[in-house]
């Protein structure tokens, strides 16, 4: 069996939703307040039987309005689903353990628990007439904290929830939940004998040899009377050791005890002495959980090592309790039947290689049965990157408003969607997955856009981090492939705000035949008799020009072509997009000052340097005897041609945003005592990017 549903009404982030779970590991994602904490929370109110379930006014949902909270008395119904598994076996004592909450008995079963937190029905009216005074919402959440809370009660309900049958608490404690919040103290947790768990550890352990011999063997009678006489010899020979204490105080136990007479402790012949025993499970308390170092020959103890070591330590000593509470032969019938292992930033104080090996141990130890279920909340891109898609549950929270997404589950089942999924989980690295824990997403084609677009946006008075937008480059052919996770008309999908810049790209190609290739944007349409022609942009720009949260933006007219050449078209009246490591430097810099200047278009074609792709250019500017392409037009599309094949993608793009991060810092007016000081520049952000930062910052 596992815990495959939880329906979640009024508590915390949840007014009202369902998270859906699989059948071992579960990796819960989202940005901070995203609800990640509640869910585990609200499995554990359930589950884990060392809970408070006894809630405060904080869990409460405050999403109701004021004239619902004033109606009826708000309250928290939990409901978890628990479903058979693939190829479980019926015989086992996973449906001994919920049978009576059985609410589906076909193959595959369904089970169900609800936790109910609630006023009891004979202080409704009470309530009624108290909330009538409240003309706020803090005013009635006030009063009921202050007059109310303390009448609630909480029950839990095995089977279906309308006929409120309880739970029995045998069949509750059959289930163990062990939570590690982000925020743990391992070291009070683990490092000697005296704690708990390790002493239930060692207790389990000792022995082991004789305990988990294989019965063919020896008999379970057998192997007690053997671990019995061991503790016999134990005991005997720490005798020993009481009676050389005996004899060494023997001289100084007179002087102890004399104080004991003088004080009337002796009265009515009673006499103090000192006398003991010790057992093997008394010594655990001088144990001490140390690390040894081979190589140097030393040992530590554990208390000294780092925050990461430790925390790794002591899951393990975790999950080794687990199997010490489900061993049936050890514990008997109070052996726990489904452990369950919930943790919180498990990242904490972990080397990102260190987080992929605890995360392959995690899987490892449910593969082994040792742990049933797993579930993790993290904000690690590196354990994000390190599981399946499947494995992912993504929880988004917008304006209060939480979704759930399941990545895994949002490609069609089509060779397409195969395909865009496989490409997807191939794709999601360390630095790309983190567009599953941003706010919001600017999908771009390459290194360039993602290095620039932070700056750009500076420049339209927008602070992209403010908004915890990432930006990602995933190649132009591509994007549709990571929109299966976001678009909202699909009920498993993450609805976060998206945008996808993509260039125009201009295309043609013979019509006697041959592939499409790269032309200039003034050769559109210009000879539809010999050659067919597409651009990269504007089928996406319509198809998604009214979708509830995706958004194309790109250089959607006739003139443009891409990011670069876009670059330069809105800025050919001041040369800051001239680097120092740009190619063509010098023939760049002289065709500025040409447009500058407003001189002839037969000068800009002198300008040109004798090339190939010069030749090209030149070649097809004077072919083009389209009216609506002015000699301005055809100036401003040399330079920007020029322009883009000059670039070095990345390395420009790096030295660019510098740049423009410095002249950003600069004033518009030289100061009176510096007149000669360098001032800001002019640069115009193409519209189609900012219009894409104005929308997605909205």
């Amino acid at each position: 069996m596992y815990l495959s549903k939880i329906h979640i009404s009024g508590f915390r982030n949840f007014p009202q939703n369902t998270v859906e779970f699989n059948d071992g590991v579960n990796v819960i994602i989202g940005h901070n307040n995203a609800g990640k904490t509640s869910l585990l929370k609200a499995i554990g109110l359930l589950i884990n039987n060392d809970a408070n379930r006894k809630l405060e006014i904080d869990d409460f949902s405050k999403n109701a309005t004021l004239a619902t909270i004033q109606a009826q008395p708000p309250q928290i119904v939990i409901t978890l689903e628990i479903s058979q598994s693939i190829d479980e076996d019926l015989t086992n004592d996973d449906l001994v353990t919920v049978a009576n909450w059985l609410t589906k008995l076909e193959e595959p079963y369904l089970a169900k628990l609800t936790y109910k937190f609630y006023l009891p029905a004979d202080r409704h009216n009470d309530y009624v007439l108290a909330l009538q005074q409240a003309h706020t919402k803090e005013q009635a959440w006030s009063t009921l904290q202050h007059e109310f809370l303390r009448y609630y009660q909480y029950k839990i309900f095995g089977g279906d929830p309308a006929l409120q049958v309880a739970a029995d608490h045998d069949s509750l404690k059959k289930f163990d939940f062990q939570f590690l919040n982000a925020i743990r103290d391992v070291e009070r947790d683990m490092f000697t004998g005296r704690n708990t768990m390790l002493r239930d550890v060692l207790d389990f352990f000792m022995d082991y040899e004789i305990k988990s011999a294989d019965e063919s063997s020896k008999t379970t009678d057998q192997k007690k009377e053997e671990i019995k006489a061991i503790k016999t010899a134990f005991t005997t020979s720490a005798g020993t050791l009481i009676s050389e204490l005996q004899r060494r105080m023997s001289a100084g136990k007179s002087h102890i005890l004399s104080y004991a007479k003088q004080t009337g402790a002796t009265f009515n012949n009673a006499e103090p002495d000192f006398d003991g025993a010790i057992s093997d499970v008394d010594l655990y308390s001088a144990l001490k959980l140390i690390i040894g170092y081979t190589a140097l020959d030393i040992k530590i103890p554990a208390t000294h090592n780092g925050l990461g070591y430790n925390n790794l330590i002591f899951m393990s000593l975790l999950l080794a309790k687990m199997q010490v509470n489900a061993d049936g032969n050890y514990l008997g019938s109070n052996a726990k039947v489904f452990p369950v292992l919930a943790i919180e930033e498990p990242e904490a104080h972990l080397h990102p290689a260190m987080q992929y090996k605890f995360l392959k141990f995690l899987k490892d130890n449910k593969d082994n049965r040792k742990v049933r279920q797993i579930f993790v909340t993290t904000h690690s891109t590196q354990i994000t990157s390190a599981v399946s898609l499947d494995e992912i549950i993504c929880l988004h929270n917008e304006a209060g408003e939480i979704s759930i997404g399941y990545p895994g589950k949002t490609f069609p089942d089509s060779d397409e969607g195969k395909k865009a999924k496989a490409y997807v989980q191939r794709f999601l690295d360390a630095t790309r997955s983190d567009m599953l824990f941003a706010q919001k997403i600017i999908f771009v084609e390459g290194l360039a856009e993602q290095l620039l677009i932070p700056t750009l946006a500076k420049y339209c008075n927008q602070n992209l981090e403010d908004h915890h937008i990432a930006i990602l480059p995933v190649g132009g052919r591509f994007f549709t492939n990571f929109l299966y996770l976001f678009d909202s008309n699909n009920k498993y999908a993450v609805p976060k705000k998206v945008v996808c810049l993509k260039d125009r790209d201009p295309e043609r190609k013979k019509k006697s035949g041959g592939g499409y290739s790269s032309c200039f944007p003034f050769q559109i349409d210009q000879d539809k008799a010999n050659y067919d022609y597409k651009d990269h942009l504007s089928t996406h720009v319509s198809s998604y020009g009214a979708h509830p949260n995706i958004r194309y933006f790109g250089q959607n007219h006739g003139k443009g072509k891409t990011f670069e050449y876009e670059l330069c078209l809105s800025n050919l009246t001041e040369p800051i997009l001239i680097t120092e490591s740009i190619t063509n430097r010098d023939e760049l810099l002289r065709l500025f000052v040409l447009y500058k200047n407003q001189n002839k278009l037969s000068d800009f074609l002198d300008e040109l340097r004798e090339s190939d792709a010069n030749q090209r250019l030149e070649d097809a500017i004077t072919a083009l005897q389209d009216p609506s392409w002015t000699d301005l037009d055809k100036k401003a599309a040399i330079i920007a041609s020029r322009y883009l094949v000059s670039v070095g993608k990345g390395e420009n793009a790096l030295e660019l945003a510098n740049l423009l991060e410095s002249n950003l810092l600069l004033p518009v007016v030289a100061p009176q005592d510096n007149p000669q000081a360098e001032i800001k520049k002019a640069f115009v952000v193409p519209d189609y990017i900012k219009d894409a930062i104005d929308w997605i910052c909205q």
